[in-house]
């Protein structure tokens, strides 16, 4: 769509990020009809890169950097959405416990798996020492529906996350 490539070219000249936000309700193609509602925390993306093939089709490589919790919003006559936002704030840095350690070598033994097969699932570096950047790998990844992951990405706490990350993978006994 238009407003997309106006928004992806404004941001790769200016090298800035965009925000993503799920919605609640609504759509997100507008149809006039429908009202939209977001969720009230979303992500910064980079574009890492950007590639061209066909015209009017731009692939991006983005990557999450910073969440941000929607204080106001408005659509565009386009129908680009715009916010603002503040920033909230990163996890701390927290090793995973001992009880959780199961879990962050099932996430290494993933990533290990998928490169032996030539893919590149996660950026390096990997910070298997760090709870938080486990638990958002791990919610990038699981088969669970877009709110759970919302309520997940919203805990301020990372060895929470990652105990209800842990607490999943048994019950559906990935993790041991």
């Amino acid at each position: 769509e238009a407003r997309y490539l106006d928004l992806t070219s404004a941001c790769l000249r200016d090298r800035q990020p965009f925000g993503v936000v799920a919605l609640r309700s609504g759509r997100e193609v507008r149809d006039g009809h429908t009202k939209v509602n977001f969720e009230a925390v979303g992500t910064l993306a980079e574009i890492i890169s950007a590639d061209s093939d066909r015209p009017g089709i731009l692939q991006l490589r983005c990557r999450g950097t910073q969440r941000f919790r929607v204080v106001a919003s408005r659509q565009q006559a386009d129908g680009l959405w715009l916010a603002r936002a503040s920033s909230v704030a990163n996890d701390d840095a927290l090793a995973p416990t001992a009880a959780l350690i199961d879990t962050v070598r099932a996430l290494a033994t993933m990533i290990a798996k998928l490169k032996a097969q030539g893919e590149s699932p996660m950026p390096q570096p990997y910070r298997f020492d760090d709870a938080g950047w486990v638990a958002n790998r791990w919610c990038e990844i699981l088969p669970i529906s877009q709110t759970a992951k919302q309520k997940l990405m919203e805990l301020p706490d990372p060895l929470v996350r990652l105990q209800l990350v842990d607490d999943y993978l048994r019950g559906k006994g990935v993790v041991s």
